[in-house]
């Protein structure tokens, strides 16, 4: 496929949450400005309680936007890696009926609202198409997840015609996913897919003879953690 393109966008903080926390800080800054000036030794507590609370509860948000700049280092060919940080939580052949019509491999990693929620490319290749889909809200665990919650479907083809579906999955707390994919246009490992807010889910469907290359419960690094070989 020629040289590979890395387009990283080297931010720390993920573009999707900065308006967020900006607008959050300066409301809280402005807050407890006020709080503090109609303190006195005697009524402190309620800014004290204030920047506790809502001082942490910002840094957890801060925490859930982060967005680590990470390279694979390795070789790609035939190399699937982790698009999400989180947790395997399937390994299985199942029949994919919506587009292959055969049995497919999926892997499927579930993201707690602790993991980073940056998703990246897991194959290099081109995109054959993207589609989104309304749906419910079930816990992003749950089997019936994949199918019945709003997702958003990736179609990949790598440089030696294989095909691979990645599925952004939404969550019981999840209402937002983000799809940078394009129909056509290139994409590499290194590369961000999209982004998902909150708990969330990401399935990838291989073509079977693929051999995984973790376990049932392993933690995941997105980008970085090998999660199969394709046949």
């Amino acid at each position: 496929m020629g040289e590979r393109i890395k387009k990283l966008k080297k931010i720390r903080i993920h573009r999707e949450g900065t308006e967020e926390l900006l607008y959050s800080m300066f409301i809280l800054v402005a807050i407890a400005v006020v709080l503090w000036r109609t303190s006195d030794t005697l009524t402190i507590i309620p800014f004290i309680l204030f920047v506790a609370i809502f001082g942490m509860a910002w840094l957890l948000m801060l925490n859930f936007y982060r967005c680590p700049i990470r390279y694979f280092n390795d070789d790609t060919t035939k190399t699937v890696v982790a698009p999400a940080d989180g947790k395997i939580v399937v390994i299985e052949e199942v029949d994919e009926d919506e587009y292959f019509h055969d049995k497919r491999l999926m892997m499927s990693i579930f993201m707690s609202p602790l993991n980073v929620h940056a998703n990246w490319f897991p194959v290099d290749g081109q995109v054959k198409f993207v589609k989104h889909f309304d749906g419910n809200y079930h816990k992003a665990w749950l089997p019936k997840a994949s199918e019945e919650n709003e997702h958003a479907d990736i179609m990949i083809e790598t440089p030696d015609g294989q095909e691979v579906l990645v599925r952004q999955i939404a969550g019981a707390m999840a209402r937002r996913i983000v799809t940078y994919a394009k129909s056509n246009e290139d994409c590499y490992i290194d590369e961000h897919l999209g982004f998902i807010k909150l708990g969330s889910r990401v399935d990838v469907y291989l073509p079977l003879g693929s051999t995984p290359c973790v376990k049932m419960k392993q933690p995941t690094t997105g980008d970085q953690t090998v999660i199969a070989k394709l046949p």
